[in-house]
């Protein structure tokens, strides 16, 4: 069963969806990834923890999906984890909530979210990252070896007009989110158009800000591995172009994570995906080690 509730952060209202589980369990908050939003892929992951018996929560970073916020569609990292904050607050106050054990569940740019936000509480029980993006200048790096120079120039120009046009008080300047190989956009990877258009909800846009790019770039939360003092799940894909396997890798063993390898790609692990089922079991079965899971209730024999 599933509500939609909302909860304020840095005084602007977000939208979020609470999937229960049994009274008493543990709440898994899930941060999404680049201009994610909960209907993009994230509700078949809570459905499986709330199948589990753990709550989970879901919900849209300002300006995006179902949330407010202005001007839209621009990604802010800093906003981002204060709205995870707020979210992780707000999912402690739910009905049926052991607000004592909260899991950061993050994938994408919110695999490095969780790290970030999980290093400045002290009420996480467990982090789980999925094909994290946790280095915005390793990310810029692999993208040079699957992009050609032009291209990358191109975005980065797109980048620094619309840095320019927010500065000046103007509207951003806005690029699409996925786009095929050779058009502009953030992510233009073979396949990744496909793969984003594949888990797309009604409430999601195919539009960001132009300078995320910049924005992307700022992007370090691996630093913040070293002092995670908690169980750390990390799930990568080994051919990941879009997420650096190594960052996330060095990362993990800074903060003395377990590690999940799947032979795929930065949207495999998604629902209707290869590796979907297994990265469910995975983190489910690191959930139930290093978080007390409800077990599952039986139904009652007859006779």
């Amino acid at each position: 069963m599933s509500t939609t509730f909302d909860f304020t952060s840095a005084g602007v209202r977000c939208a979020a969806t609470h999937f229960a589980g049994a009274d008493g369990a543990p709440v898994v908050v899930l941060a999404h990834g680049l201009a994610g939003t909960q209907d993009a892929g994230m509700f078949p992951f809570a459905e499986a923890f709330a199948a589990a018996g753990l709550h989970a929560v879901t919900f849209d970073y300002r300006g995006f999906g179902a949330s407010d916020g202005s001007p839209r569609q621009v990604v802010s990292l800093a906003g981002q984890v204060a709205d995870l904050h707020a979210a992780v607050d707000a999912a402690k106050r739910l009905p049926g909530v052991d607000a004592g054990r909260v899991v950061l569940w993050g994938v994408s740019l919110g695999g490095g979210h969780v790290v970030s936000a999980a290093a400045e509480r002290d009420d996480v029980a467990a982090v789980v990252s999925v094909v994290p993006m946790v280095d915005g200048l390793a990310a810029a790096r692999l993208a040079t070896k699957h992009h050609a120079p032009g291209q990358l120039l191109a975005s980065t120009g797109r980048g620094l007009a619309s840095a320019v046009r927010r500065r000046a008080g103007r509207g951003p300047s806005m690029i699409p989110v996925v786009a095929r190989p050779g058009e502009p956009g953030a992510l233009t990877l073979e396949g990744a158009y496909e793969d984003y258009l594949s888990i797309a909800g009604p409430t999601w846009r195919n539009e960001i800000a132009a300078d995320v790019v910049l924005e992307l770039g700022t992007r370090a939360p691996a630093k913040a591995a070293a002092s995670l003092e908690v169980p750390w799940l990390v799930q990568v894909a080994d051919f990941d172009r879009s997420a650096p396997l190594q960052a996330a890798m060095k990362a993990a063993f800074a903060g003395r994570a377990e590690v999940r390898h799947y032979p795929g790609d930065h949207f495999d692990l998604f629902a209707g995906k290869p590796f979907h089922e297994a990265a469910l079991e995975h983190a489910l079965h690191f959930l139930r080690r290093h978080v007390a899971v409800p077990a599952p209730e039986l139904e009652p024999v007859n006779g």
